[in-house]
């Protein structure tokens, strides 16, 4: 396919107008300003628009769009107890195989090409994935609050399956990843046994909530002695490529370990500011040196999935929690939001417009009113654009969504059985 008379936002996130951008196969072959030799089948006047990458969401949890404002004005904990803890125990494979294909649908429309997912019955979620042509980085949620011998848990023999039947599953775009929930969820057997199992397997993520809330991080001290980041380094979770999501409340010296661990911090400011969590001070996290993502979270506690929203509300929840204006720039957004995501979650040839890179991009209508007058784009990009300015999503060179039609998921049925199972759950609760 040939892209062309499109903007382009290219590897180093500049700006360049009127682009040729040609893809073969799952591939981009060529981006420059004159018309590239070959014939590469359907073109497209692209006038008015901007050539990006897609975004990659680095923490989110895709079945609970079931759960789409079902608990709301509450705090962490009474939400997790009163309301997701019993709803979730009703789920089923059909029920979570639904509420991923409702994310994936919300995801390509809002230009979100991968996700690292966190969350059980994996293979439904996996199934779903692969049949809408999306990509994701889904986990096997570890948790062990009782104590129980960690070699009997049917979690972890759950995740070490997943990962022997799924990893790198759909031409690569399904990735198994390895997941415990978090410190205050298990002990410290289940978290040294799920990281020797994560290292023995060599090339898979570890995924994990830290810091989310200061009673999280204060309980650890008196735990353990040292905050959730030590701890979880002692145990050897961070011994391999990390997505260490919220970060909240860590400090100086937890981004240090996250910094020599190269571990990612997922920052996901929509969930934190509506549950009065917390604001990550991210301009610190990048002074530091350490990796930043961009995640959503569930819609449970955002309510939807959009990028361009944690965007703008990481740059404005940066200046308030560093009382500093100029600590994140527009570009450290955009790069969180696509290059931090796809490098998070192993996938290094994603992530930017680069001649060889995946051909993973949307199109966004720069022509809008909310888009004009335009002092800067990359400005423009982050603060004024919208969802509604995506017009395409492409992921490994296939068209998914394109001016408000999906070419893969059946967008009725999906809204009809997501509704479906909800009900039914909650006529057991």
């Amino acid at each position: 396919m040939l892209f062309k008379n499109a903007g382009i936002l290219d590897g180093e996130l500049n700006y360049r107008e009127n682009q040729f951008l040609a893809v073969e196969g799952d591939r981009i072959v060529y981006i420059g300003d004159r018309r590239p030799e070959g014939d590469f089948g359907c073109e497209r006047d692209c006038s008015g628009r901007l050539l990006m990458s897609g975004f990659y969401n680095a923490h989110a949890h895709s079945p609970m769009s079931l759960m789409r404002g079902y608990g709301e004005n509450m705090s962490l904990n009474d939400w997790l107890f009163t309301r997701i803890f019993p709803f979730e125990d009703k789920l089923d494979g059909n029920a979570v195989y639904w509420g991923t294909m409702l994310a994936m649908a919300e995801s390509l429309k809002y230009g979100v090409v991968s996700t690292s997912d966190m969350y059980y019955f994996c293979e439904d979620m996996a199934r779903a994935v692969d049949e809408s042509g999306a990509k994701a980085n889904i986990s096997r949620s570890v948790t062990n609050p009782s104590g129980q011998d960690p070699e009997k848990l049917v979690s972890i023999r759950e995740a070490e399956d997943f990962y022997r039947k799924f990893h790198n599953s759909a031409g690569g775009r399904v990735k198994v990843d390895m997941s415990l929930h978090g410190e205050y969820t298990s002990d410290r057997p289940t978290a040294e046994l799920l990281g020797q199992l994560t290292r023995s397997l060599g090339d898979t993520v570890m995924h994990v909530h830290v810091s989310e809330t200061e009673s999280e991080h204060r309980e650890c001290i008196a735990r353990h002695g040292m905050t959730p980041a030590a701890y979880l380094e002692s145990a050897g979770i961070f011994s391999v490529p990390s997505i260490a999501a919220h970060c909240v409340w860590a400090t100086d010296d937890d981004l240090e370990i996250f910094r020599r661990n190269g571990v990612t911090v997922a920052a996901n400011p929509t969930s934190n500011m509506k549950l009065a969590s917390g604001i990550l001070d991210s301009a610190n996290v990048l002074k530091k040196g350490v990796r930043l993502a961009l995640g959503t979270d569930s819609v449970a506690s955002n309510n939807n999935l959009s990028m361009f929203e944690e965007m703008k509300l990481l740059l404005v929840g940066s200046k308030i929690a560093a009382g500093n204006p100029e600590g994140v720039s527009p570009g450290d957004a955009l790069r969180a939001a696509t290059a931090g995501g796809a490098r998070a979650q192993g996938r290094d040839d994603c992530g930017s417009l680069r001649v060889g890179n995946r051909a993973d991009l949307i199109l966004v209508d720069i022509s809008q009113p909310n888009m004009h007058p335009v002092h800067s784009i990359i400005n423009n990009m982050v603060y004024s654009c919208s969802d509604g300015n995506i017009e395409m999503t492409m992921v490994d060179g296939r068209i998914l969504y394109d001016r408000g039609e999906y070419t893969t998921i059946d967008i009725e049925k999906t809204v009809y059985e997501a509704e479906k199972a909800t009900k039914g759950i909650l006529s057991r609760l």
